[in-house]
């Protein structure tokens, strides 16, 4: 269920996990009652989509959780540019829904795996990728976690603008009608506009 705001965090642990699942939900709440034409449409000056976002940090979160995985130990986990190019377009079978089935999935790998993980795990940086920075031998978990939420919310942010662009919805309507909030004097859940 997608939530306006995140719970209490009992511990660092909690809180970077609790922080990562709101973000993660932005996605959900931002394609909330899409077609698979409007997922597919580039409304903005960009080239993204919310299908193409919704596939992207589903890959981008699958790359850092197998590093997770494999920590201590390095994880050469495809990082060639064709693979992060395509990760921005949905195939011609791949309907929102599905789209959201896997990100659905890989939210709940990723939570698991920094619930599970020690936070100070050593990840070395990959060694292959040219954007990654050739003066630092390795990261940990902790560091992955909060790169997770500050790429996850860049592109829940694109996700907002685009989603605005299709039809005028705003995320707290949009999270209301998600989550199935009740409508009040401040806040209306997003309905379709009727035909």
């Amino acid at each position: 269920m997608v939530k306006l705001l995140m719970g209490p965090a009992g511990d660092e642990r909690s809180g970077l996990v609790e922080c990562l699942a709101q973000q993660q939900e932005a996605f959900v709440a931002a394609a909330h009652g899409l077609t698979d034409e409007q997922a597919r449409a580039k409304p903005a000056a960009s080239e993204l989509s919310i299908g193409g976002l919704v596939k992207h940090v589903a890959f981008a979160q699958r790359i850092w959780t197998e590093r997770i995985r494999a920590a201590p130990n390095r994880s050469e986990a495809p990082a060639d540019s064709s693979a992060h190019g395509d990760s921005f377009l949905p195939g011609p079978d791949e309907t929102l829904e599905i789209l959201l089935a896997k990100l659905e999935a890989q939210n709940a790998a990723t939570r698991r795996a920094i619930e599970e993980a020690g936070l100070d795990t050593p990840l070395p940086v990959p060694t292959h990728s040219p954007w990654f920075p050739k003066d630092v031998e390795a990261w940990n978990v902790r560091w992955v976690a909060l790169h997770l939420v500050q790429e996850l919310a860049r592109h829940a942010g694109h996700a907002d603008i685009i989603r605005e662009s299709l039809d005028g919805a705003t995320m707290y309507e949009l999270v209301a009608a998600a989550s199935g909030t009740p409508e009040t004097d401040w806040l209306k859940p997003w309905r379709p506009a009727e035909a």
